[in-house]
C-alpha cells in the first residue's frame, strides 16, 4: 500500500503486503496518545488511520472561553510518562508560551488550546495517517490452519486518491470515538434549523437570525450553548428556552474523593463486579460525569442577573423535568410536544430553531460487520471486554482487538475520561510489547472501593455456604463472619 506511507519494520509479509503489528482505527485523543506512547516501544510496528484530513476534536463546540473539565495533566502522555516530548508542557515550551501559562495559574486549559496541542502532536507522529477511512476488517488465517496466528485484513479508502487499499496486521485498536446521539422521535426533524450541539459553531449565524431558540439537554454542552445564546439574546432579540428532562440544572460532582472514581483503582473494582451490578451502578452515577460545571452554572446565573437589572424581564425560560416527546413542522418553525414529568402535564411549545444537546453514543462501527461472528457480545448487544481492554473473541487465534472508549459498560465512568487515557494506552502498549514499557501504578487513591477478597476468612467462607437464599443467606453469612471474628479474638 504505497500511498499510505506505512512500511512494516520486521519484514513479515502476507500476500506480498507488509504485516504490521498493530493498526489503529480512528485518531482521537486516545489513539493519538497510544501512537505517542508507542514511540518508546520501537519494536512495535504501528499505523493509525483517520478519515478526517487532520486532527479535530469536537470542533463544533470549541467555544471561546470554554475549558477542559480535567487538569492539563490529562494530556496524551503525562500520566504515563511526564518526560515524554509530546507532553503539553513541552508543547507550551515549543510554542514559546511556557511563561504565559506559568502566569495564567490555571489547571484547566482552553478547549481550543487542547485541540491545537493534539494537532501539534499528530504532526509529529509518523504513524498517524489522515485522510484514510477504514471501511472493512476481515480475519484471515495464513497457511498452517488452526495452528497459525490469525491476521486482520484491513480495507482502507484513500480519500485523496479515491481508491481502496489493503493492509494486514496482527492486532487492532479501535479508537473511533463517539457520535452525536438524538432521540429516535426527533431524528426526522434534523436539518438546518434542528441540529445537534456538535454543530453549534457552524450554525451559530442562523441562530442569531431566529425569532426563538430552544435548547434541549442537561449536561455541559447544553449549558455552554445556552450561555452563548444568552449572552447574545439582547442583541439578537430571540426568545430563549432551555428544557431538560433531568430533575434540575445540577452541578457535576467535583469533590476530591468523588474524582477518585476516575482512577485505575475504581476501574479495577468496577470491572470485578457482575455486569448487572455494573449497569445498576452506572444508572445512578450521572452527576459524576454528565452534570454541569459549577462555573458554567454561575456564569449563567450572573448573566441572567445582569439582564434583569432595573426590573427587566429577559425573555428566557429554564424548565427541568421536561421531556420533548415529539416534534413537527409548524409554520416557519416547529411545534414540540412536551411532558412535564413530575406534574404529568402535557403541553406544546413553538420554536424557530432547536439545538439538541442530547449527548453522544458509542455505536459498533460498521467496518466490524465482517467480524461480528468472531466477537463475543453481551445480552445488550455490547462488546464483552476483558480487563486489559481486549474484546472477548469466540476464537482465540492470536490476533487481538483492543478498544479505547468503548468499554463504559465494563470498565465504568472513567472510560471516556481524558485523565485515564494514558493509563489505558500504557496497558495496551505493555501487552503489545510483551514487556513493561510503562509502569502501571497499583495504588492511586486514598479510599477503598470494595472489600479485598484476599481477606476472606474461614468464618466468612462458612457464612457464604449459608447464602442460598439471597436475603436470609446474607444475614446468615454476616452472623457467621461476626462469630468467626469473635472466635478469632479469643472470645468463647
Amino acid at each position: 500500500m504505497s500511498n499510505t506511507g506505512e512500511t512494516a519494520q520486521h519484514g513479515k509479509t502476507y500476500r506480498g503486503q507488509p504485516v504490521h503489528d498493530v493498526v489503529g482505527v480512528g485518531i482521537g485523543p486516545f489513539n493519538l496518545g497510544l501512537a505517542a506512547l508507542l514511540q518508546k516501544a520501537p519494536e512495535i510496528d504501528a499505523v493509525f488511520f483517520e478519515r478526517k484530513a487532520q486532527f479535530g476534536w469536537h470542533s463544533g463546540m470549541l467555544i471561546d472561553g470554554t475549558t477542559l473539565q480535567v487538569p492539563f495533566f490529562a494530556d496524551l502522555v503525562t500520566m504515563a510518562d511526564p518526560t515524554h516530548p509530546l507532553s503539553f508542557l513541552n508543547y507550551l515550551h515549543e510554542q514559546g508560551r511556557l511563561y504565559h501559562f506559568y502566569f495564567l495559574e490555571k489547571f484547566h486549559i482552553p478547549r481550543r488550546e487542547y485541540d491545537h496541542y493534539c494537532r501539534w502532536a499528530s504532526e509529529r507522529l509518523p504513524s498517524c495517517r489522515f485522510g484514510f477511512e477504514v471501511t472493512d476488517v476481515r480475519r484471515v488465517v495464513p497457511a498452517g490452519g488452526e495452528a497459525a496466528e490469525s491476521l486482520y485484513e484491513v480495507e482502507v479508502f484513500d480519500g485523496k486518491a479515491g481508491a481502496a487499499k489493503t493492509v494486514f496486521t496482527r492486532h487492532l485498536v479501535l479508537g473511533v470515538g463517539s457520535v452525536p446521539s438524538v432521540p429516535a422521535a426527533l431524528r426526522p426533524m434534523l436539518g438546518e434549523n434542528v441540529f445537534h450541539s456538535a454543530d453549534f459553531l457552524s450554525r451559530r449565524h442562523r441562530l442569531r437570525e431566529a425569532r426563538s431558540v430552544t435548547v434541549i439537554g442537561s449536561g455541559q454542552s447544553a449549558a455552554e450553548v445556552f450561555l452563548e445564546l444568552l449572552k447574545e439574546q439582547e442583541a439578537c432579540g430571540y426568545r430563549l428556552d432551555w428544557f431538560t428532562r433531568s430533575a434540575g440544572f445540577f452541578p457535576m460532582e467535583y469533590s476530591k474523593l468523588g474524582l477518585e472514581h476516575f482512577s485505575p483503582d475504581y476501574t479495577r473494582y468496577f470491572y470485578g463486579l457482575p455486569q448487572a451490578k455494573r449497569d445498576e451502578i452506572r444508572s445512578r452515577q450521572s452527576l459524576l460525569y454528565k452534570g454541569i460545571s459549577a462555573k458554567a452554572i454561575a456564569d449563567i446565573y450572573d448573566t441572567l442577573y445582569d439582564a434583569s437589572v432595573g426590573g427587566a424581564q429577559p425573555d428566557v425560560r429554564l424548565l427541568a423535568n421536561t421531556e420533548v416527546e415529539a416534534m413537527e413542522i409548524s409554520g416557519g418553525g416547529y411545534r414540540l410536544a412536551c411532558c412535564h414529568r413530575e406534574q404529568d402535564t402535557v403541553f406544546s411549545h413553538e420554536s424557530d430553531m432547536v439545538v439538541l444537546a442530547t449527548g453522544y453514543a458509542h455505536p459498533v462501527p460498521r467496518f466490524l460487520k465482517s467480524l461480528s461472528d468472531l466477537i463475543a457480545w453481551d445480552e445488550e448487544g455490547r462488546y464483552k471486554v476483558e480487563a486489559d481492554y481486549r474484546l472477548s473473541l469466540k476464537e482465540e487465534l492470536g490476533g487481538r482487538i483492543y478498544v479505547q472508549n468503548g468499554e463504559l459498560h465494563t470498565h465504568g465512568i472513567g472510560a471516556p475520561d481524558l485523565g485515564l487515557g494514558a493509563y489505558r494506552s500504557s496497558a495496551i502498549v505493555n501487552a503489545l510489547a510483551g514487556r513493561e514499557v510503562y509502569r502501571l501504578q497499583e495504588r492511586t487513591v486514598f479510599q477503598q472501593f470494595g472489600v479485598s477478597t484476599d481477606a476472606v476468612t474461614g468464618a466468612e467462607k462458612a457464612g457464604a455456604a449459608g447464602q442460598e437464599a439471597e436475603s436470609s443467606g446474607r444475614e446468615n453469612g454476616a452472623a457467621a463472619v461476626l462469630a468467626g471474628a469473635a472466635g478469632g479474638s479469643g472470645a468463647s
